[in-house]
Parts: C-alpha cells; structure tokens; sequence
C-alpha cells in the first residue's frame, strides 16, 4: 500500500497483527482532507481487518489520532489504507465487492469470516468510493427492467447505460411511480436528450417513459419478445397433450418440453431424433415450434429494413397459424408496435434489440 509505514508484526491467537502508520507525519482531516497540525488526542491500538495472508487473518494496529480541525471539527484523521469509519482495509472491502458479484452468500460469509449484513455495508461503501459523482450524467440510450427476489414476490426496477453496460439507478417497485422518481431525478432537460428506451411490454414502463422522454424510441427487447413465443409454444405443447391423451400423437409430445425451447445447435441427436418424431405426427406442434425459431431469427437480423419486413410476414404467419396462443403473440406484438408509433420519432421504433 502507497504511503504506508509498516513498523513491525507479530502473531497472536487470531493470526497476523502488522503495526502501520502514515507516511506523512502531519495528519490529515477524515471530512475535509486538510492537512491539520492540532492533534486533539489518541485512540491507542485501533484495528483494521486486512486481506487475509497465507491463511491467517490478518489485522492492522494504528494509535489513530483525533485532530481538531478548523473546517470540521475535532475528527478522526485519514488513513490511507481504510475509508473514513470503516473497520475494514479498502483492499479486504474491494475482495468482498467483488466475491459479491461472482458468488453466493455461503461462500462470501465462510470465506471472509464476516456476517452477511457486514456485506451488504461493505459493498455500499465501495460502491459510493467507485462509482461516478453523477451516475446520470450523459445518459442517451437505457435500458428498463424489473429483477425480482424473495422467491419472486417484491421486485426492483434497474435502469442500465447501454453504452457502459453499467447499473445507473434502482429502486423498490415495478410500477410506473416508480418509473417516474427515475425521470423525476434525471430531470427534463437530461430526459430530452434521450434517443432510446429498451424495456419489456409492461404498460407501465411504457407510459412513463411516453411521458417523460416522448422523443425516446421504444425497443422492446429480444428477450422479452421472444419469451412471448417461448411461453407460447409451451401452452400449444399442453393443450395438445391434453387433447391427445392416449393416442400416438401424445407419446410423441412427452418429454419434449425443453426439447422444443432449446436453440436448434444446442441439440444432442436424441434430442434431434425427438423433435424429427414431432415433425412426423403432431404438426401443430411442429408448426409452433418453426413460429418460434423464425421469430427468433428475424430478431437476430441487423438490417433494419429486413427485419421489419420478416416480422411483417412473421406476424402474418402467425394469425394465420391457427393455434391460439401465437396468433395472441401477433395481436400483442402488433398493439404495442401501433401504440409507441404513434409517439417515438423513428421509423420502426419497436425493432428487437439485443442489448
């Protein structure tokens, strides 16, 4: 660590206990900074959990000094190898950041040793330390979505940058008040400057951002277009089994759930031998399984103008299918490209994206 004094080490029940201490001899304000010669008193032995080194758990021990600031106030001074109040070192806070974002929380609490409420006022710091002062600043083009957790009964709404990849903003909620406090803190003029939207269908969503950002094109995302597809195929699969019970048709239905859902390349050959049997007797089942994998290769297209003429057929296609659940897919798909149309400035403003 970068000005730092180490002045010697032992061992104890515990692990390692390094003593440490500026490089600087005069201190430094914890609030403002400020290099301050009034020193108000001691706090003799502080400790500061480390990194852990060879296995053993490792401390640093500092007198910390109280300084009495002009600016401040009587305050801890700064050390440079720990945040302001922290009992941490940055570089242990910045380790469990990151295992926070690879791993799960059995793995975080028994590798650390720290209690999983410990991590969560950790990664808050880090957080604060490294992210930008204006997380908003310079948005153009964002994405909306909801994540969901307690076993999918609360929801967050998580606004992404697509040009950092990056989380901007979140908050508790999934309704368009809550769209609204984001729009609300960006402001309007930041709200103007906006070129692009990617979100889900939720009606929500979409009549907040038509009414903060009406510039904004809307791009409902790949994901969430096709999912309609997926849980579309997933319904003709039931209703098939259902009226197909007992005959040659419904044993070849079975056990083809994930079957039909899995991308063509991921297929092993008794699954492709699976979904030739499908092809073989049950063609409407077939038929909703090549709705599917059309509409997913035509959201993979990068020429605009190619991909709205094979939704354009595809949406055809699928009224015409006679199988209900997809020529609902058509209706929804087509009432939500007519409705953002009406107010987003480009063209095809609906155009899947893959971001």
């Amino acid at each position: 660590m970068k000005q730092v004094r180490v002045g010697g080490c032992e061992f104890d029940g515990d692990g390692v206990l390094i003593d440490v201490a500026p490089s600087t001899r005069i201190a430094r304000c914890g609030g403002c900074g400020c290099r301050v010669r009034r020193v108000y008193d001691h706090r003799r032995g502080r400790l500061w959990r480390h990194v852990d080194f060879g296995g053993m758990q490792t401390r640093l021990r500092y007198d910390l000094r109280r300084v009495d600031c002009r600016r401040c106030g009587v305050c801890t001074e700064m050390v440079p190898w720990a945040h302001a109040d922290s009992a941490f070192t940055s570089a242990f806070e910045e380790q469990v950041a990151y295992l926070a974002q690879r791993t799960d929380k059995t793995t975080i609490v028994s590798m650390m040793r720290i209690a999983w409420t410990t991590v969560g006022s950790i990664a808050s710091r880090v957080v604060q330390r490294m992210s930008p002062t204006d997380r908003l600043d310079g948005l153009r083009r964002i994405g909306v979505d909801e994540l969901s957790y307690r076993r999918h009964h609360e929801y967050v709404t998580i606004v992404t940058d697509h040009k950092s990849g990056k989380g901007v903003w979140a908050h508790e909620g999934k309704s368009a008040a809550t769209l609204d406090m984001f729009f609300a803190e960006l402001g309007p003029e930041r709200c103007a400057q906006l070129s692009a939207v990617t979100l889900d269908m939720s009606q929500a969503y979409i009549k907040s951002v038509q009414t903060h950002a009406p510039k904004a094109a809307l791009v409902f995302d790949r994901f969430h277009v096709l999912r309609l597809a997926h849980d579309a195929l997933d319904q003709v699969r039931r209703e098939l089994v259902a009226k197909q019970a007992g005959t040659e048709q419904a044993r070849v239905i079975k056990k083809t759930r994930f079957v039909l859902q899995k991308n063509p390349e991921n297929l092993s050959a008794d699954e492709r031998h699976r979904l030739a049997d499908v092809q073989a007797f049950n063609q409407p089942l077939y038929r909703a399984y090549l709705l599917k994998e059309s509409l997913a290769t035509t959201l993979d297209r990068r020429q605009i103008n190619v991909a709205h003429g094979e939704l354009q057929a595809w949406l055809g296609w699928a009224s015409r299918s006679r199988l209900a659940p997809f020529v609902k897919v058509a209706a929804t798909i087509r009432k939500q490209c007519t409705a953002c149309s009406r107010t987003s400035a480009p063209d095809y403003p609906t155009a899947a994206s893959k971001d």
